[in-house]
């Protein structure tokens, strides 16, 4: 396991005294390995006795890929964080202009009745986790969204002017957080941040909906943590800058 981590650091094929020396094994060691795992197709070798990994890799990576639910993958740390704030935790994906809701925590805290239903549907621009997704396509495409659906209000909240919401999905992508201030329904807010999968595409919205009364955007941090926690368990590695 040591090797292959050390492998992974590396773009090009590396030699045996450097990937010894990086991994903490003896030459030798290290050796016998890499050479079991050539013959497995875990590793290729190159010449000069470099090494690199192999694309039996890639063949089971893509079997994991293909077996991860982003439902299942979600819901565990969708929990700690209902537990940790006490408020409802949402699941929304994208569907065309709309945000779809396809998991939830409830509260059973408040009365106030909250839209965000598994199967819900509510317009991108009213949503925390729709304005991740309007963030996401650029000014160009989030223009286009509103003069396709004339941006309908829901609510006396909702952002309706074109120039309003390039505003909103300005700070979106400077904070990597969105919000909803009682746009989808009086008295329910929302914090949003994005779900990404492991080629970095916005996949889903992970937001906490809370009556406007116990609204804390306090909390937007630990939201955002949450979401880049589930990133990584779907394989998402962000960009380091150099």
């Amino acid at each position: 396991m040591k090797l292959l981590d050390v492998l992974a650091l590396h773009p090009d094929p590396a030699p045996l005294k450097q990937i010894a020396l990086e991994s903490g094994l003896h030459p030798s060691t290290a050796h016998r390995i890499l050479n079991a795992m050539a013959q497995s197709g875990f590793v290729e070798r190159g010449e000069g006795g470099t090494y690199r990994l192999g694309i039996r890799l890639l063949e089971l990576g893509s079997l994991v890929k293909s077996r991860i639910s982003l439902r299942e993958t979600a819901m565990p740390f969708m929990v700690r964080l209902h537990e940790e704030t006490g408020e409802s935790v949402n699941l929304g994906i994208r569907d065309g202009d709309e945000i779809v809701y396809v998991e939830r925590t409830s509260s059973g805290r408040s009365s106030v009745r909250v839209v965000h239903i598994v199967g819900a549907r509510a317009p991108l621009h009213t949503t925390a986790s729709g304005k991740l997704f309007l963030a996401e396509d650029g000014p160009e495409r989030a223009r286009e969204y509103a003069r396709r659906t004339g941006l309908p209000g829901s609510t006396q909240a909702s952002i309706t002017d074109p120039e309003m919401l390039e505003k909103e999905l300005e700070k979106v992508r400077r904070h990597q957080v969105a919000f909803d201030l009682d746009e989808v329904e009086t008295g329910v807010r929302c914090i949003a941040a994005a779900i990404r999968d492991d080629s970095g595409e916005l996949v889903a919205g992970l937001s906490l909906s809370t009556p406007s009364e116990r609204f804390n955007p306090d909390w937007a941090p630990v939201v955002r943590t949450t979401a880049n926690e589930i990133s990584r368990t779907l394989g998402y590695l962000p960009r380091t800058r150099t």
